[in-house]
Protein backbone atom coordinates (compact mmCIF):
# COMPACT_ATOMS: atom_id res chain seq x y z
CA UNK A 1 0.00 0.00 0.00
CA UNK A 2 1.28 3.35 -0.64
CA UNK A 3 0.16 6.85 0.17
CA UNK A 4 1.64 10.20 -0.06
CA UNK A 5 0.05 13.68 0.62
CA UNK A 6 0.59 17.47 -0.48
CA UNK A 7 -0.82 20.65 -0.64
CA UNK A 8 -2.80 23.01 -2.98
CA UNK A 9 -5.47 25.88 -2.38
CA UNK A 10 -9.24 26.09 -3.00
CA UNK A 11 -10.20 29.56 -3.50
CA UNK A 12 -13.78 31.15 -1.71
CA UNK A 13 -14.11 33.99 -3.62
CA UNK A 14 -10.62 35.99 -3.41
CA UNK A 15 -9.35 34.33 -0.13
CA UNK A 16 -7.67 30.65 0.26
CA UNK A 17 -8.66 27.54 2.02
CA UNK A 18 -4.98 25.07 2.39
CA UNK A 19 -6.60 21.63 1.05
CA UNK A 20 -4.15 18.57 1.99
CA UNK A 21 -4.18 16.55 -1.38
CA UNK A 22 -4.00 12.49 -0.28
CA UNK A 23 -3.19 9.95 -2.33
CA UNK A 24 -3.42 6.25 -1.70
CA UNK A 25 -2.81 2.90 -3.64
CA UNK A 26 -4.53 -0.34 -2.32
CA UNK A 27 -4.43 -3.85 -4.20
CA UNK A 28 -7.32 -4.26 -6.22
CA UNK A 29 -9.19 -3.60 -9.74
CA UNK A 30 -7.29 -0.60 -11.44
CA UNK A 31 -9.59 2.63 -10.61
CA UNK A 32 -9.23 5.99 -9.64
CA UNK A 33 -11.98 7.90 -7.55
CA UNK A 34 -11.43 11.48 -6.45
CA UNK A 35 -13.77 11.99 -3.34
CA UNK A 36 -13.89 15.64 -1.39
CA UNK A 37 -16.23 17.66 -2.54
CA UNK A 38 -15.07 18.43 -6.13
CA UNK A 39 -17.46 20.13 -9.03
CA UNK A 40 -17.47 19.13 -12.55
CA UNK A 41 -14.12 20.58 -13.95
CA UNK A 42 -12.00 18.88 -11.16
CA UNK A 43 -13.95 15.74 -11.33
CA UNK A 44 -12.36 15.92 -14.75
CA UNK A 45 -8.99 16.16 -13.26
CA UNK A 46 -8.85 12.49 -13.03
CA UNK A 47 -8.65 11.89 -17.07
CA UNK A 48 -6.31 15.05 -17.08
CA UNK A 49 -4.18 13.67 -14.48
CA UNK A 50 -3.57 10.41 -16.48
CA UNK A 51 -2.93 11.33 -19.61
CA UNK A 52 -0.05 13.87 -18.50
CA UNK A 53 1.44 11.68 -16.24
CA UNK A 54 1.85 8.59 -19.02
CA UNK A 55 2.82 11.62 -21.74
CA UNK A 56 5.42 12.77 -19.07
CA UNK A 57 7.04 9.61 -19.26
CA UNK A 58 6.22 8.41 -15.95
CA UNK A 59 4.41 4.95 -15.31
CA UNK A 60 0.38 4.89 -14.27
CA UNK A 61 -0.14 2.65 -11.18
CA UNK A 62 -2.44 -0.33 -11.81
CA UNK A 63 -4.21 -0.57 -8.69
CA UNK A 64 -7.36 0.68 -6.99
CA UNK A 65 -6.06 5.12 -6.63
CA UNK A 66 -8.34 6.90 -3.96
CA UNK A 67 -7.63 11.00 -4.51
CA UNK A 68 -9.10 12.93 -1.29
CA UNK A 69 -9.15 16.40 -0.67
CA UNK A 70 -9.27 17.62 3.01
CA UNK A 71 -11.22 19.17 4.53
CA UNK A 72 -14.02 17.31 2.56
CA UNK A 73 -16.70 20.08 3.69
CA UNK A 74 -15.19 22.87 1.45
CA UNK A 75 -16.66 22.83 -1.79
CA UNK A 76 -13.56 22.66 -4.20
CA UNK A 77 -13.74 23.66 -8.13
CA UNK A 78 -11.38 24.69 -10.94
CA UNK A 79 -8.57 23.08 -12.29
CA UNK A 80 -5.56 24.45 -10.42
CA UNK A 81 -5.68 21.06 -8.23
CA UNK A 82 -4.00 19.18 -11.12
CA UNK A 83 -0.56 19.51 -10.35
CA UNK A 84 -0.81 18.29 -6.91
CA UNK A 85 -2.90 15.27 -7.53
CA UNK A 86 -0.15 14.35 -10.27
CA UNK A 87 2.25 14.53 -7.81
CA UNK A 88 0.51 12.55 -5.24
CA UNK A 89 -0.09 9.92 -7.02
CA UNK A 90 3.33 9.45 -8.17
CA UNK A 91 4.47 9.96 -4.59
CA UNK A 92 2.00 7.33 -3.29
CA UNK A 93 3.38 5.09 -6.71
CA UNK A 94 7.08 5.36 -5.23
CA UNK A 95 8.10 7.77 -8.34
CA UNK A 96 8.56 11.00 -6.18
CA UNK A 97 9.71 10.36 -2.57
CA UNK A 98 6.33 11.46 -0.89
CA UNK A 99 8.49 13.54 1.59
CA UNK A 100 9.94 15.53 -1.23
CA UNK A 101 6.12 16.62 -1.48
CA UNK A 102 4.58 16.92 1.95
CA UNK A 103 5.39 20.46 2.40
CA UNK A 104 4.94 22.07 -0.79
CA UNK A 105 1.88 23.89 -1.61
CA UNK A 106 1.06 23.32 -5.84
CA UNK A 107 -0.75 25.40 -8.08
CA UNK A 108 -1.38 24.37 -11.76
CA UNK A 109 -3.82 22.96 -14.44
CA UNK A 110 -1.99 19.72 -16.22
CA UNK A 111 -2.89 19.77 -20.14
CA UNK A 112 -2.93 15.94 -21.80
CA UNK A 113 0.94 16.23 -23.31
CA UNK A 114 2.31 17.34 -19.36
CA UNK A 115 2.27 21.17 -19.85
CA UNK A 116 1.40 23.25 -16.69
CA UNK A 117 -0.91 25.62 -17.74
CA UNK A 118 -1.55 28.96 -15.52
CA UNK A 119 -4.69 29.59 -13.70
CA UNK A 120 -6.67 32.18 -12.21
CA UNK A 121 -6.26 33.66 -8.37
CA UNK A 122 -2.60 32.69 -8.24
CA UNK A 123 -1.72 35.80 -5.62
CA UNK A 124 -4.35 34.61 -3.48
CA UNK A 125 -3.78 30.90 -3.06
CA UNK A 126 0.23 31.88 -2.47
CA UNK A 127 -1.02 34.60 0.26
CA UNK A 128 -3.08 31.92 2.16
CA UNK A 129 -0.55 29.18 2.13
CA UNK A 130 2.14 31.37 3.26
CA UNK A 131 -0.55 32.69 6.23
CA UNK A 132 -0.69 28.41 6.66
CA UNK A 133 3.24 28.56 7.10
CA UNK A 134 4.34 27.09 3.83
CA UNK A 135 7.32 28.59 2.68
CA UNK A 136 7.75 26.85 -0.72
CA UNK A 137 5.20 27.00 -3.82
CA UNK A 138 5.09 25.01 -7.21
CA UNK A 139 3.08 27.27 -9.60
CA UNK A 140 3.26 27.67 -13.59
CA UNK A 141 6.10 29.26 -14.76
CA UNK A 142 4.12 32.20 -16.59
CA UNK A 143 1.98 32.78 -13.24
CA UNK A 144 5.94 32.72 -11.17
CA UNK A 145 6.05 36.70 -11.03
CA UNK A 146 2.21 36.84 -9.60
CA UNK A 147 3.61 34.18 -6.96
CA UNK A 148 6.45 36.09 -5.79
CA UNK A 149 4.59 39.33 -5.08
CA UNK A 150 4.26 37.56 -1.70
CA UNK A 151 7.29 38.21 0.97
CA UNK A 152 8.80 34.89 2.36
CA UNK A 153 8.11 32.37 -0.28
CA UNK A 154 10.06 30.85 -2.49
CA UNK A 155 8.53 30.39 -5.58
CA UNK A 156 9.04 27.54 -8.18
CA UNK A 157 7.61 27.95 -11.49
CA UNK A 158 7.67 24.97 -13.99
CA UNK A 159 6.57 24.51 -17.54
CA UNK A 160 5.82 20.82 -17.81
CA UNK A 161 5.13 18.30 -15.00
CA UNK A 162 8.78 16.11 -16.82
CA UNK A 163 10.43 19.43 -15.34
CA UNK A 164 8.86 19.17 -12.08
CA UNK A 165 9.89 15.28 -11.54
CA UNK A 166 12.97 15.83 -12.13
CA UNK A 167 12.88 18.53 -9.77
CA UNK A 168 12.29 16.42 -6.83
CA UNK A 169 14.30 13.49 -8.23
CA UNK A 170 17.25 15.50 -8.23
CA UNK A 171 17.69 14.17 -12.04
CA UNK A 172 18.91 16.63 -15.11
CA UNK A 173 16.19 18.92 -16.01
CA UNK A 174 14.73 18.80 -19.44
CA UNK A 175 14.13 21.90 -21.62
CA UNK A 176 11.57 22.87 -22.65
CA UNK A 177 11.09 23.87 -26.13
CA UNK A 178 10.60 27.79 -26.30
CA UNK A 179 7.67 29.39 -27.95
CA UNK A 180 8.77 30.64 -31.57
CA UNK A 181 9.09 34.40 -31.52
CA UNK A 182 5.82 36.36 -33.31
CA UNK A 183 3.87 33.20 -32.15
CA UNK A 184 1.21 33.29 -29.64
CA UNK A 185 2.22 30.95 -25.97
CA UNK A 186 -0.64 28.76 -25.88
CA UNK A 187 -0.51 28.21 -22.39
CA UNK A 188 -1.94 31.82 -21.47
CA UNK A 189 -5.06 30.96 -23.92
CA UNK A 190 -8.36 31.63 -21.91
CA UNK A 191 -6.30 33.04 -18.70
CA UNK A 192 -7.80 36.35 -19.10
CA UNK A 193 -11.72 36.92 -19.67
CA UNK A 194 -12.06 39.39 -22.24
CA UNK A 195 -15.32 41.99 -22.08
CA UNK A 196 -15.61 41.84 -18.23
CA UNK A 197 -15.53 45.40 -18.36
CA UNK A 198 -12.30 46.11 -15.45
CA UNK A 199 -10.85 49.50 -16.81
CA UNK A 200 -10.47 51.16 -20.12
CA UNK A 201 -7.74 51.03 -22.48
CA UNK A 202 -5.94 54.16 -23.25
CA UNK A 203 -3.64 53.25 -25.69
CA UNK A 204 -1.19 54.88 -23.75
CA UNK A 205 -2.92 57.84 -23.42
CA UNK A 206 -4.01 58.67 -20.04
CA UNK A 207 -6.82 61.18 -20.34
CA UNK A 208 -5.88 64.42 -19.31
CA UNK A 209 -7.78 67.51 -17.05
CA UNK A 210 -6.36 69.61 -19.09
CA UNK A 211 -8.23 68.49 -22.18
CA UNK A 212 -11.71 69.46 -20.00
CA UNK A 213 -12.56 73.12 -21.31
CA UNK A 214 -14.81 75.32 -18.63
CA UNK A 215 -16.19 72.96 -16.13
CA UNK A 216 -14.18 74.69 -13.23
CA UNK A 217 -17.22 73.73 -10.49
CA UNK A 218 -17.00 70.26 -11.73
CA UNK A 219 -13.48 70.12 -12.16
CA UNK A 220 -13.56 71.55 -8.65
CA UNK A 221 -15.71 68.41 -7.33
CA UNK A 222 -13.23 65.79 -8.89
CA UNK A 223 -10.53 67.46 -6.83
CA UNK A 224 -12.36 67.42 -3.27
CA UNK A 225 -13.77 63.38 -4.58
CA UNK A 226 -10.27 62.03 -4.94
CA UNK A 227 -8.94 64.14 -1.59
CA UNK A 228 -11.38 62.95 0.50
CA UNK A 229 -12.42 59.55 -1.39
CA UNK A 230 -15.71 61.21 -1.45
CA UNK A 231 -18.26 60.03 -3.78
CA UNK A 232 -19.65 62.73 -6.44
CA UNK A 233 -22.73 62.41 -8.39
CA UNK A 234 -22.48 64.49 -11.84
CA UNK A 235 -26.31 65.59 -13.34
CA UNK A 236 -26.22 67.23 -16.57
CA UNK A 237 -27.44 67.52 -20.50
CA UNK A 238 -25.79 65.23 -22.52
CA UNK A 239 -22.76 66.72 -24.22
CA UNK A 240 -21.70 68.64 -20.93
CA UNK A 241 -18.56 66.48 -20.52
CA UNK A 242 -19.81 64.06 -17.62
CA UNK A 243 -18.11 61.17 -19.03
CA UNK A 244 -15.27 63.44 -20.34
CA UNK A 245 -14.71 63.89 -16.36
CA UNK A 246 -15.50 60.96 -14.84
CA UNK A 247 -12.68 59.28 -16.98
CA UNK A 248 -10.31 61.67 -15.56
CA UNK A 249 -10.93 61.02 -12.11
CA UNK A 250 -9.05 57.60 -11.63
CA UNK A 251 -5.90 59.46 -12.55
CA UNK A 252 -6.02 62.16 -9.64
CA UNK A 253 -5.99 59.25 -7.05
CA UNK A 254 -2.92 58.75 -5.56
CA UNK A 255 -0.80 55.28 -6.56
CA UNK A 256 -1.87 52.32 -4.28
CA UNK A 257 0.26 51.32 -1.53
CA UNK A 258 2.02 47.77 -1.22
CA UNK A 259 -0.70 46.34 0.91
CA UNK A 260 -3.93 47.65 -1.09
CA UNK A 261 -1.74 46.61 -4.37
CA UNK A 262 -1.75 43.13 -3.09
CA UNK A 263 -5.40 43.81 -2.54
CA UNK A 264 -6.80 45.13 -5.82
CA UNK A 265 -4.29 42.15 -7.58
CA UNK A 266 -5.96 39.61 -5.76
CA UNK A 267 -9.03 40.58 -6.44
CA UNK A 268 -8.11 40.85 -10.42
CA UNK A 269 -6.55 37.58 -10.47
CA UNK A 270 -9.49 35.78 -8.97
CA UNK A 271 -11.70 37.49 -11.89
CA UNK A 272 -9.25 36.71 -14.65
CA UNK A 273 -8.20 40.88 -15.42
CA UNK A 274 -4.99 41.23 -15.02
CA UNK A 275 -3.46 43.02 -17.71
CA UNK A 276 -0.78 40.73 -19.35
CA UNK A 277 2.49 41.58 -18.89
CA UNK A 278 1.83 43.04 -15.53
CA UNK A 279 1.60 40.72 -12.02
CA UNK A 280 0.50 43.85 -10.03
CA UNK A 281 -1.50 46.42 -10.32
CA UNK A 282 0.00 49.49 -8.46
CA UNK A 283 -2.66 51.90 -9.92
CA UNK A 284 -6.52 52.65 -8.90
CA UNK A 285 -8.45 50.55 -11.10
CA UNK A 286 -11.07 52.04 -13.58
CA UNK A 287 -14.89 50.04 -14.12
CA UNK A 288 -17.48 51.48 -16.32
CA UNK A 289 -19.77 48.59 -16.57
CA UNK A 290 -23.08 49.41 -18.88
CA UNK A 291 -26.04 50.38 -17.54
CA UNK A 292 -27.87 47.05 -18.10
CA UNK A 293 -25.55 45.31 -16.37
CA UNK A 294 -27.42 42.68 -14.17
CA UNK A 295 -27.11 42.33 -10.59
CA UNK A 296 -24.36 39.57 -10.45
CA UNK A 297 -22.72 41.45 -12.52
CA UNK A 298 -22.32 44.42 -10.94
CA UNK A 299 -22.53 42.74 -6.94
CA UNK A 300 -20.99 39.68 -7.29
CA UNK A 301 -22.72 36.23 -7.97
CA UNK A 302 -22.64 33.29 -10.85
CA UNK A 303 -23.78 29.86 -10.92
CA UNK A 304 -22.07 27.86 -7.80
CA UNK A 305 -19.59 29.94 -5.76
CA UNK A 306 -19.99 33.54 -6.58
CA UNK A 307 -17.42 35.65 -8.70
CA UNK A 308 -16.14 38.84 -8.19
CA UNK A 309 -18.73 41.53 -9.74
CA UNK A 310 -17.85 45.38 -10.90
CA UNK A 311 -18.16 46.78 -7.15
CA UNK A 312 -14.76 44.61 -6.47
CA UNK A 313 -13.02 44.77 -9.53
CA UNK A 314 -13.16 48.75 -8.42
CA UNK A 315 -12.10 47.84 -5.27
CA UNK A 316 -9.66 50.94 -4.06
CA UNK A 317 -10.40 52.48 -7.10
CA UNK A 318 -13.54 54.28 -9.38
CA UNK A 319 -16.86 53.02 -9.87
CA UNK A 320 -18.68 54.54 -12.80
CA UNK A 321 -22.30 54.14 -13.62
CA UNK A 322 -22.94 56.28 -17.09
CA UNK A 323 -26.67 56.79 -17.34
CA UNK A 324 -27.47 55.60 -14.06
CA UNK A 325 -31.26 56.36 -14.08
CA UNK A 326 -31.36 53.76 -17.01
CA UNK A 327 -29.84 51.40 -14.54
CA UNK A 328 -31.93 48.95 -12.64
CA UNK A 329 -33.14 50.49 -9.55
CA UNK A 330 -32.89 46.92 -7.86
CA UNK A 331 -29.51 46.78 -8.85
CA UNK A 332 -28.47 50.36 -8.32
CA UNK A 333 -30.09 50.39 -4.75
CA UNK A 334 -27.81 46.94 -4.09
CA UNK A 335 -24.93 49.40 -3.86
CA UNK A 336 -26.43 50.85 -1.10
CA UNK A 337 -24.63 48.41 1.39
CA UNK A 338 -20.87 47.87 0.14
CA UNK A 339 -20.70 51.83 -0.35
CA UNK A 340 -21.27 51.64 3.77
CA UNK A 341 -19.08 48.89 4.56
CA UNK A 342 -16.59 48.40 1.76
CA UNK A 343 -17.63 45.02 1.38
CA UNK A 344 -20.05 43.10 0.02
CA UNK A 345 -21.63 39.12 1.42
CA UNK A 346 -22.91 37.69 -1.54
CA UNK A 347 -25.13 34.20 -0.37
CA UNK A 348 -24.92 31.42 -3.13
CA UNK A 349 -26.31 28.00 -2.58
CA UNK A 350 -22.90 26.93 -3.16
CA UNK A 351 -21.70 29.16 -0.01
CA UNK A 352 -21.31 32.61 1.40
CA UNK A 353 -18.43 34.66 0.01
CA UNK A 354 -16.86 38.47 1.72
CA UNK A 355 -15.64 40.33 -1.55
CA UNK A 356 -13.82 43.64 -0.91
CA UNK A 357 -15.73 46.49 -2.42
CA UNK A 358 -14.30 49.89 -1.32
CA UNK A 359 -14.72 52.36 -3.95
CA UNK A 360 -15.32 55.82 -5.40
CA UNK A 361 -18.49 55.87 -6.80
CA UNK A 362 -19.51 58.48 -9.76
CA UNK A 363 -22.32 58.41 -10.95
CA UNK A 364 -23.96 60.64 -14.01
CA UNK A 365 -27.55 61.19 -15.22
CA UNK A 366 -29.31 63.61 -17.56
CA UNK A 367 -31.82 65.45 -15.58
CA UNK A 368 -34.63 64.19 -18.19
CA UNK A 369 -34.86 61.62 -20.67
CA UNK A 370 -34.63 64.01 -23.50
CA UNK A 371 -31.65 65.58 -21.46
CA UNK A 372 -32.99 69.28 -22.00
CA UNK A 373 -35.20 70.01 -18.69
CA UNK A 374 -33.81 72.82 -17.24
CA UNK A 375 -32.02 74.27 -20.55
CA UNK A 376 -32.70 77.07 -22.60
CA UNK A 377 -33.24 77.23 -26.32
CA UNK A 378 -35.65 74.72 -27.53
CA UNK A 379 -36.55 73.55 -23.73
CA UNK A 380 -37.79 70.04 -22.69
CA UNK A 381 -40.42 68.30 -24.09
CA UNK A 382 -40.92 66.02 -21.61
CA UNK A 383 -44.15 65.90 -19.28
CA UNK A 384 -43.58 67.09 -15.19
CA UNK A 385 -44.78 63.31 -14.50
CA UNK A 386 -42.37 61.94 -16.59
CA UNK A 387 -39.00 64.08 -15.49
CA UNK A 388 -40.33 63.19 -12.17
CA UNK A 389 -40.52 59.39 -12.52
CA UNK A 390 -36.72 59.66 -14.22
CA UNK A 391 -35.15 61.44 -11.35
CA UNK A 392 -36.81 59.10 -8.83
CA UNK A 393 -35.23 56.41 -10.30
CA UNK A 394 -32.14 57.13 -8.85
CA UNK A 395 -33.80 56.26 -4.71
CA UNK A 396 -33.33 59.06 -1.97
CA UNK A 397 -31.48 56.23 0.29
CA UNK A 398 -28.87 56.29 -2.33
CA UNK A 399 -28.12 59.75 -3.00
CA UNK A 400 -28.08 60.44 0.59
CA UNK A 401 -24.60 58.16 0.57
CA UNK A 402 -23.10 60.31 -2.19
CA UNK A 403 -21.48 63.49 -0.76
CA UNK A 404 -21.17 65.62 -4.02
CA UNK A 405 -23.69 66.60 -6.08
CA UNK A 406 -22.55 68.97 -9.22
CA UNK A 407 -24.48 70.59 -12.03
CA UNK A 408 -22.48 69.75 -15.42
CA UNK A 409 -23.51 73.08 -17.63
CA UNK A 410 -23.19 73.39 -21.16
CA UNK A 411 -20.08 74.40 -22.07
CA UNK A 412 -20.18 77.82 -23.40
CA UNK A 413 -18.42 78.66 -27.37
CA UNK A 414 -16.68 81.18 -26.00
CA UNK A 415 -14.87 78.32 -23.29
CA UNK A 416 -14.39 76.00 -26.21
CA UNK A 417 -12.92 78.12 -28.72
CA UNK A 418 -10.99 81.22 -26.35
CA UNK A 419 -7.22 81.34 -27.14
CA UNK A 420 -6.00 81.40 -23.78
CA UNK A 421 -3.81 78.98 -22.35
CA UNK A 422 -4.77 74.91 -21.32
CA UNK A 423 -6.62 74.32 -18.07
CA UNK A 424 -4.90 72.56 -15.33
CA UNK A 425 -3.32 69.56 -15.82
CA UNK A 426 -4.06 65.94 -13.74
CA UNK A 427 -0.20 66.15 -12.87
CA UNK A 428 -1.02 69.04 -10.82
CA UNK A 429 -4.46 69.22 -9.53
CA UNK A 430 -2.98 65.02 -8.55
CA UNK A 431 -0.40 67.05 -7.07
CA UNK A 432 -2.81 68.71 -4.41
CA UNK A 433 -4.78 65.70 -3.64
CA UNK A 434 -1.75 63.80 -2.71
CA UNK A 435 -0.68 67.07 -0.26
CA UNK A 436 -4.20 66.85 1.04
CA UNK A 437 -4.63 63.02 1.61
CA UNK A 438 -1.12 63.28 3.35
CA UNK A 439 -2.52 65.73 5.72
CA UNK A 440 -5.55 63.36 6.49
CA UNK A 441 -3.33 60.30 7.05
CA UNK A 442 -1.18 62.42 9.73
CA UNK A 443 -4.36 63.19 11.69
CA UNK A 444 -5.65 59.64 11.50
CA UNK A 445 -2.16 57.99 11.82
CA UNK A 446 -3.24 56.66 15.42
CA UNK A 447 -6.66 55.35 13.91
CA UNK A 448 -7.27 52.79 11.71
CA UNK A 449 -8.87 55.26 8.63
CA UNK A 450 -6.83 56.92 6.43
CA UNK A 451 -9.03 58.88 4.25
CA UNK A 452 -11.49 61.24 5.45
CA UNK A 453 -14.46 59.37 4.23
CA UNK A 454 -13.26 56.65 6.36
CA UNK A 455 -13.98 58.45 9.34
CA UNK A 456 -17.04 57.78 11.64
CA UNK A 457 -19.63 60.83 12.38
CA UNK A 458 -19.15 60.59 15.86
CA UNK A 459 -15.41 60.87 15.92
CA UNK A 460 -15.83 64.05 13.42
CA UNK A 461 -18.19 65.70 16.36
CA UNK A 462 -16.11 64.88 19.18
CA UNK A 463 -12.69 64.47 18.22
CA UNK A 464 -12.32 66.46 15.94
CA UNK A 465 -14.47 69.29 15.67
CA UNK A 466 -14.75 72.26 13.25
CA UNK A 467 -13.78 75.48 14.62
CA UNK A 468 -16.93 77.38 16.81
CA UNK A 469 -20.01 78.51 15.28
CA UNK A 470 -19.17 76.66 11.66
CA UNK A 471 -21.58 74.61 11.72
CA UNK A 472 -24.76 76.74 12.12
CA UNK A 473 -25.97 76.45 8.58
CA UNK A 474 -25.43 72.65 8.60
CA UNK A 475 -27.56 72.49 11.82
CA UNK A 476 -30.33 74.93 10.44
CA UNK A 477 -30.68 72.66 7.52
CA UNK A 478 -30.87 69.69 9.89
CA UNK A 479 -34.04 71.49 11.64
CA UNK A 480 -35.34 72.11 8.57
CA UNK A 481 -35.51 68.60 7.18
CA UNK A 482 -32.99 69.64 4.41
CA UNK A 483 -30.26 67.07 5.55
CA UNK A 484 -30.42 64.11 7.63
CA UNK A 485 -27.83 63.01 10.78
CA UNK A 486 -25.83 60.60 7.67
CA UNK A 487 -25.81 63.70 5.67
CA UNK A 488 -24.25 66.07 8.38
CA UNK A 489 -21.71 63.63 8.91
CA UNK A 490 -20.89 63.38 5.25
CA UNK A 491 -20.78 67.38 5.43
CA UNK A 492 -18.65 66.79 7.67
CA UNK A 493 -16.46 64.78 6.42
CA UNK A 494 -16.38 67.30 3.21
CA UNK A 495 -15.46 69.75 5.16
CA UNK A 496 -12.00 68.42 6.71
CA UNK A 497 -11.10 67.40 2.92
CA UNK A 498 -11.60 71.02 2.13
CA UNK A 499 -9.76 72.44 4.75
CA UNK A 500 -7.08 69.68 3.86
CA UNK A 501 -7.09 71.46 0.56
CA UNK A 502 -6.63 74.75 1.53
CA UNK A 503 -3.86 73.83 4.29
CA UNK A 504 -6.09 74.65 7.58
CA UNK A 505 -6.14 72.85 10.88
CA UNK A 506 -9.32 72.42 10.56
CA UNK A 507 -12.75 73.84 8.96
CA UNK A 508 -14.41 76.62 9.31
CA UNK A 509 -17.51 78.17 8.31
CA UNK A 510 -17.05 78.62 4.71
CA UNK A 511 -15.30 74.97 4.08
CA UNK A 512 -18.88 73.49 5.74
CA UNK A 513 -20.84 76.15 3.37
CA UNK A 514 -18.81 74.64 0.40
CA UNK A 515 -19.47 71.45 1.73
CA UNK A 516 -23.05 72.35 1.71
CA UNK A 517 -23.65 73.12 -1.13
CA UNK A 518 -21.96 70.27 -3.18
CA UNK A 519 -23.98 68.32 -1.00
CA UNK A 520 -27.28 69.61 -1.80
CA UNK A 521 -26.23 71.11 -5.46
CA UNK A 522 -28.14 74.46 -4.08
CA UNK A 523 -25.45 77.51 -5.15
CA UNK A 524 -24.69 79.93 -1.60
CA UNK A 525 -21.98 82.02 -3.34
CA UNK A 526 -19.20 80.84 -0.92
CA UNK A 527 -15.56 81.68 -2.33
CA UNK A 528 -13.32 78.64 -0.85
CA UNK A 529 -9.63 78.06 -1.79
CA UNK A 530 -9.62 81.14 -4.06
CA UNK A 531 -12.55 78.80 -6.49
CA UNK A 532 -15.23 81.02 -7.48
CA UNK A 533 -18.61 78.92 -6.54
Amino acid sequence: MGFARTCSVALVGVEGVVVEVQADLEPGVAAFTLVGLPDKSLSESRDRVRAAIVNSGAEWPQKKLTVGLSPASVPKGGSGFDLAVACAVLSAAERVDPRAIADLMMVGELGLDGRVRPVRGILPAVLAAADAGYRQVVVPECSAAEAKLVPGVSVLGVRSLRQLIAVLTDEPVPEEEPVEAGRPDPLLAGLTVPGVGAGLSYDGHAPDLAEVAGQRRARRALEVAAAGRHHVFLLGPPGAGKTLLAERLPGLLPSLTSEESLEVTAVHSVAGTLPAGQPLIDRPPYCAPHHSASMAALIGGGSGLPRPGAVSLAHRGVLFLDEAPECSPRVLDALRQPLESGQVVVARTGGVMRLPARFLLALAANPCPCGRHGIGGDGCECPPSTVRRYQARLSGPLLDRVDLRVTVEPVARTELTAATGPAESTAEVAVRVRAARERAAARLADTPWRTNSDVPGHELRTRWRPEPEALAEAERDMERGLLTARGLDRVLRVAWTLADLSGRARPGAEEVRHALELRTGVRRGAVVAGALL
